[in-house]
């Protein structure tokens, strides 16, 4: 839903930092952005600060299930 509001949206450029390796759709499972079919092209930069990324979303969630936060030490590894 995301990857075709940015399509419709025109937006340009996505930078993002934390791939979704379970539903993420601009390249990690799917490359919606990618299709040829879309009458729009993005310029994607995926993969920015990806470590600090990762381990804010995994505290975002952490902290949701009352669980204490983890290093960023720590968290790297765990991939």
């Amino acid at each position: 839903m995301c990857a075709m509001a940015i399509v419709h949206a025109r937006v340009s450029r996505l930078v993002y930092g934390a791939s979704d390796p379970k539903t993420g759709a601009c390249g990690s499972v799917f490359d919606l952005l990618g299709d040829a079919r879309h009458n729009h092209r993005v310029e994607i930069h995926g993969g920015v600060l990806a470590k600090e990324a990762s381990t804010r979303l995994t505290n975002y969630f952490r902290a949701k299930r009352g669980k204490p936060p983890l290093l960023l030490e720590d968290h790297a590894d765990e991939g």
